[in-house]
C-alpha cells in the first residue's frame, strides 16, 4: 500500500493478512507513504547469515519493514541481497554500529520495534592476527545498540532485542559432553571473547534495565554466500581451481554443523516467540571431524565437475594457536520449549550448498580480491609464526 505524504508517522487501525484489527503505523519514507506493522532492524545483513536471514524475513513477512544495517567490510556483500533489493519493505542503510551518532539517526528516522544483532567480526583467525577490530565492533558496537535499544524502550514501552551469538563461547569440550544454556563461558580466542562479552553485556541490560532480550548461540554454519575464508567454501573453491586445501594441525576438530536456512528459522521463532530474557542453543545435530567435512565436500565437487579425486588436494598446515579441539551444544530447550528442529538432512544441505557455489563461480571470484590473497598467503602458506 502507498500513498503520498510527508515524512512523519501517523497512528492508525488497520487489519493483518490474518484479518486480525491491530494498531500500526504509517511511515512516510523516500517520497512515498506505506503500511507496515513492525519494523525490524537487522544488523549485519549484508554478511554471510544476515543475507540469507534478510532474503528469508523479507518475502515471508510483507507487513514488516526491514532496515539493513551494515558497514560493507570485506564480507559484506549487497550483491547477495539482489532478489529483494527492490521490494518495497527493505531498505539498505550503510552505517557502522561502531558509529553511535549515525546509529541514532537511523533509530530516529525509522522508530524500529525490534532488532536481531548479527553485525560481528566473526573469523578466529582474523581474530588473532587482530583482535582491535573485534573488540571494537563486536564489544561497543553492541554496546551502542543496546543504549539505544533502552532509549527507544523508554518511548515506544517494547522492543526486542535479539543477541545471535557462537557456541565458541563455551570453548572445547571434552569427552562426550555438551554445553547447555547454562554451561559456563570459557571463550580461547579474542573472537570468543569478545562474542561472549556481548552476550555478557545483553543479560545485564535485560537484568538492570528491563529491556526486552533474547539470545541464540549457534554452532558451525554453512550454505550460500559465506565468505570463502571459511571451511566450507575455501574448500569449494580450492577444489573448483585443483589448488592445495589446507586443513589446521591433524583436522581432527570436532564441530557441529549447521545449515544456515535451519539457523535462520530458529531466529525468527525465538524473535518472535523467545521468552525475554532467555538463550536458546541452535545446532545442527551433526558432529563431525573437520576432514571429514572437507572430504564430503571433495566428493560433492567431483560429482559436479567430473574430475576428481579431489582429496588428493588436502594438505595438513600448521595449526593455529589456541585451536579448540571440539564444539558441542545441547538444543533440548529451543526444540521442547518452541518446537524447533532441523528441516534439511546434512547431506542433503551439503550437496545443495555445493551446487550453489558451483554454479555461482563468479561471485567466488569477486571475493578472491587482493586482501584474501594477503589474509591466505599469512595463514597458509606462511603459517602461524611461532
Amino acid at each position: 500500500m502507498r500513498e503520498s505524504g510527508r515524512h512523519g508517522i501517523h497512528k492508525f487501525v488497520c487489519q493483518n493478512q490474518r484479518n486480525e484489527y491491530i494498531f500500526a503505523e504509517k511511515h512516510c519514507y523516500k517520497g512515498f507513504m506505506a503500511v507496515y506493522e513492525k519494523t525490524i532492524i537487522i544488523t549485519g545483513g549484508a554478511g554471510f547469515i544476515g543475507s540469507n536471514l534478510l532474503l528469508y524475513l523479507v518475502p515471508r513477512y510483507p507487513n514488516y519493514r526491514f532496515i539493513n544495517i551494515d558497514s560493507l567490510t570485506y564480507a559484506g556483500n549487497l550483491a547477495n541481497l539482489r532478489k529483494i533489493e527492490r521490494n518495497a519493505n527493505y531498505v539498505f542503510e550503510k552505517i557502522d554500529i561502531r558509529d553511535y551518532a549515525k546509529l541514532r539517526d537511523c533509530f530516529e528516522r525509522f522508530q524500529p520495534d525490534g532488532l536481531i544483532n548479527l553485525a560481528a567480526e566473526s573469523h578466529v583467525d582474523r581474530s588473532i592476527m587482530g583482535p582491535a577490530p573485534f573488540i571494537e565492533t563486536n564489544i561497543l558496537g553492541t554496546f551502542n545498540l543496546l543504549e539505544l535499544t533502552r532509549a527507544r524502550s523508554a518511548i515506544k514501552g517494547s522492543f526486542r532485542f535479539h543477541q545471535v551469538s557462537t557456541d565458541e563461547v563455551y570453548g572445547e569440550m571434552e569427552g562426550e559432553s555438551r554445553a547447555d544454556e547454562d554451561f559456563p563461558y570459557r571463550p580461547s580466542s579474542p573472537y570468543s571473547a569478545s562474542k561472549g562479552s556481548a552476550d555478557h553485556l545483553v543479560r545485564a541490560y535485560h537484568r538492570t534495565y528491563g529491556l526486552d532480550t533474547v539470545i541464540t548461540i549457534s554452532s558451525n554454519n554453512f550454505g550460500p554466500y559465506q565468505f570463502p575464508e571459511k571451511l566450507v567454501p575455501l574448500t569449494i573453491r580450492n577444489a573448483l581451481a585443483e589448488i592445495a586445501i589446507p586443513i589446521y594441525g591433524d583436522g581432527l576438530q570436532v564441530r557441529d554443523w549447521l545449515y544456515v536456512m535451519d539457523h535462520c528459522r530458529a531466529i525468527d521463532l525465538v524473535f518472535h516467540k523467545g521468552v525475554s530474557g532467555k538463550t536458546y542453543n541452535v545446532g545442527g545435530g551433526r558432529q563431525a571431524a573437520n576432514i571429514d567435512i572437507v572430504k564430503s565436500v571433495c566428493r560433492h565437487v567431483d560429482r559436479l565437475t567430473g574430475r576428481g579425486p579431489s582429496e588428493r588436494l588436502i594438505e595438513l598446515v600448521k595449526d593455529r594457536p589456541g585451536h579448540d579441539r571440539r564444539y558441542a551444544i545441547d538444543t533440548h530447550l529451543i526444540e521442547s520449549e518452541l518446537g524447533w528442529r532441523c528441516e534439511y538432512p546434512f547431506e542433503q544441505a551439503m550437496s545443495e550448498t555445493v551446487e550453489w557455489y558451483f554454479k555461482n563461480k563468479q561471485w567466488l571470484d569477486n571475493c578472491i580480491s587482493g586482501e584474501y590473497a594477503n589474509y591466505y598467503d599469512k595463514v597458509y602458506a606462511k603459517g602461524w609464526k611461532d
